[in-house]
């Protein structure tokens, strides 16, 4: 596996090493030795997946303490464009965002630590994306940042027509970043 730095500290993308032949293709997608020499030393209790077709924006979502998550997202099948914001407070990149595509081709996976909100939008129908988790769900722990809050201009449509989107209801409700107290 390649460990890759972004420019936001602490997320990191996870290239593994695929091995291709006649057959198809073989590769490590998770080995914890390998993530803490990384400094990705959790454990992880809980993998979630989600199925989606082109177009659906889900986020941006975090959880807050005692139930704050990191998180290893992937794509099985498909294509995304993930997203995180830095939500940490004293953060020299709080309110940055970073956006990465990670696809069912690429392979690759990208390390959320706690204190980043993450959304994803669908570039392909039947696009499976999963994730491990470092704690478990809790409803009442849910925060989230608006999708298409003007001051963190993320460009989502960019890729797809907004017109396009398919969003949940909890999703065109969340508050806008200059109305969110972030707890991190």
């Amino acid at each position: 596996m390649n460990i890759i730095k972004t420019p936001i500290e602490g997320l990191l993308i996870i290239e593994p090493k695929v091995w291709k032949d006649n057959r198809g293709y073989f590769y490590e997608s998770f080995n914890a030795k390998t993530l803490a020499d990384a400094g990705i030393d959790v454990n992880f209790v809980q993998d979630n997946q989600s199925f989606s077709q082109k177009g659906a924006l889900r986020g941006l979502h975090a959880q807050k303490a005692p139930f704050d998550q990191g998180k290893l997202v992937r794509v099985i099948q498909g294509k995304v464009i993930d997203v995180v914001v830095d939500i940490r407070k004293g953060s020299p990149t709080y309110g940055n965002h970073y956006a990465i595509e990670l696809s069912g081709e690429n392979h690759r996976q990208l390390w959320v630590p706690p204190g980043f909100v993450h959304g994803f939008l669908t570039l392909e129908d039947e696009t499976i994306f999963t994730y491990k988790v470092s704690n478990y769900y809790d409803k009442d722990s849910e925060i989230g940042v608006i999708w298409n809050d003007a001051d963190l201009n993320i460009q989502w449509s960019k890729f797809i027509p907004e017109n396009e989107f398919i969003l949940s209801d909890k999703d065109q409700v969340l508050p806008a970043f200059k109305d969110f107290n972030s707890p991190f």
